[in-house]
């Protein structure tokens, strides 16, 4: 299924996106697509629906995040090779975590802010991982697909001044507001063949930028949820961004950054598209 959330920020409703390509109102299945509908069984509930039956949306409406009310965001560094190199750090040994705040996550066809102060806001593809039920201390990676409720596009934008230049961790520079636009859709894992094997583009005013596969991936989805869950208790909704491929605007000789007026597009293999301006905050 492709599970999307549709209408005004604030006031999104629940779909889906039907063999068609139309939005079909979810509204009298779930109240949202969010963590809550999925800690109640709510994948469950969508499946039995007669789906012919839901109202077909009309028009085009604004496609907000795809998950809401995202309550922890956990994202990982340098996990492609070819990423660390362009950057000139090593490959870690381990997952580089840091965290996001929630009040970055905005709709796939919204603007990003350029910051007030920002100098280097730079863009970076990638591909989230939702979770779908509770996960502590899961014994290895086998377990972790029980716990993963889908797959979906997401732009983890970065203020490298902030990030790199202002001491202490990475945070300040990934937190700034709408530096993650998500979605357009969520899709469940039996819409993705392998996810560790997604052809990803990212464009900034129609050039390339960035083109890369998941299969680059240092450590994979499974793992990552798995070695996750060994620090913190992983819940329903939360969102992990994985990392990168090269072709960031910080590895660029000379480097280049997202200024007003810019705008960024991204695909991703069954995973959608997403285009965003970028304005000043």
């Amino acid at each position: 299924m492709k599970l999307v959330r549709y209408g005004a920020p604030g006031r999104e409703k629940p779909g889906m996106i039907d063999a068609n390509g139309k939005i079909r109102d979810l509204s009298k299945v779930v109240k949202d697509i969010d963590g809550a509908m999925l800690a109640s069984g709510g994948i469950a509930k969508i499946k039995k629906a007669n789906l012919k039956k839901l109202k077909t949306v009309s028009g085009k409406p604004r496609l907000g995040p795809c998950i809401g009310d995202v309550r922890n965001f956990i994202a990982i560094g340098l996990n492609y090779s070819d990423h660390a190199a362009e950057s000139g750090m090593p490959i870690p040994p381990e997952p580089i975590v840091f965290m996001k705040a929630s009040n970055t996550v905005v709709g796939p066809y919204d603007d990003v802010l350029i910051p007030r102060g920002g100098e280097k806001t730079d863009w970076e593809i990638e591909l989230g991982v939702v979770v779908g039920k509770e996960a502590r201390y899961l014994a290895s990676t086998a377990d972790a697909a029980a716990h993963i409720a889908g797959y979906c596009l997401t732009h983890d934008v970065s203020e490298r001044a902030f990030q790199l230049e202002h001491n202490g961790q990475w945070t300040k520079g990934k937190s700034c507001d709408t530096f993650n636009p998500l979605g357009p859709w969520l899709s469940t894992p039996d819409e993705i063949p392998n996810p560790d094997a997604l052809k990803m583009k990212l464009w900034v005013n129609g050039e390339v930028r960035q083109n890369g596969s998941t299969d680059k991936m240092i450590f994979n989805c499974a793992f990552l949820v798995h070695y996750l869950s060994q620090f913190m208790t992983l819940e329903p909704g939360d969102l992990i961004s994985t990392g990168t491929p090269p072709g960031v605007g910080l590895g660029m000789k000379p480097p280049k950054y997202l200024k007003a007026d810019d705008v960024v597009e991204l695909e991703m293999e069954h995973l959608g598209r997403q285009k965003q301006r970028c304005v000043p905050a």
